[in-house]
């Protein structure tokens, strides 16, 4: 991982991948995603910017590698986002954090072996059972799968010497203006602020030329 470069890089394609994060939560507009902020911030930088949305609603982080990882390839990038893992702890009672590491193995290794210059990014998970409405057993089991979750995406990002965003501890994790109705996708104001440290890591620890901030 690189740290403290002068901004001097260009990316010429950017391609994002993930669940509804990335996708947008169904049944909303395919625009004002955090990935499309992060695109818009590098094509200032590079107009002939090639930009690529591969993330799904609503798919684990296993099926982020088998049908999002072959087409990312295909496209040769040199910019890659990866975020996903909260749907292995949502849409299971028992969440399987170790095929969350075991995917997210394979897609960072694939990518390093494939693409061994690509800048790679990826994020932790906010505590999803801060602004849902559950029941007792249902929280203890999200608010244990998500710490468990973000302790395996950290321990799998540095194995792979991939940057990683600090969603799970930043401050803005336990504000409700940065969640939508639903409590669980980001509102405008959180999806602007993710964008915007996705850029600030850009600048830092790739030396990656964008606009300075995310309008």
């Amino acid at each position: 991982m690189e740290t403290s470069r002068s901004e001097t890089r260009l990316v010429r394609r950017y391609v994002a991948l993930g669940d509804s994060f990335t996708a947008g939560a169904p049944g909303t507009p395919s625009e004002g995603r955090w990935p499309d902020y992060l695109a818009e911030a590098l094509r200032a930088a590079n107009p002939e910017l090639e930009y690529h949305n591969l993330g799904q609603a609503g798919v684990t982080t296993a099926e982020v590698a088998g049908a999002q990882l072959a087409p990312c390839l295909g496209l040769d990038p040199d910019l890659v986002t990866v975020v996903c893992g909260a749907n292995d702890v949502l849409l299971s009672v028992r969440p399987d954090i170790e095929a969350h590491a075991t995917s997210l193995d394979y897609i960072f290794g694939k990518l390093r072996e494939r693409l061994p210059d690509v800048a790679l990014m990826t994020a932790t998970t906010p505590q999803l059972a801060n602004h849902l409405d559950l029941r007792p057993r249902s929280r203890k089991r999200v608010e244990e799968g998500v710490i468990r979750l973000n302790e395996a995406t950290r321990e799998v990002a540095l194995r792979h010497e991939v940057v990683c965003l600090e969603f799970a501890d930043h401050p803005g994790a336990r504000e409700r203006e940065n969640f939508g109705a639903d409590g669980f996708h980001p509102s405008s104001t959180g999806i602007r602020r993710a964008a915007g440290a996705g850029v600030a890591a850009l600048r830092q620890h790739f030396g990656i030329r964008t606009t300075q901030e995310v309008a």
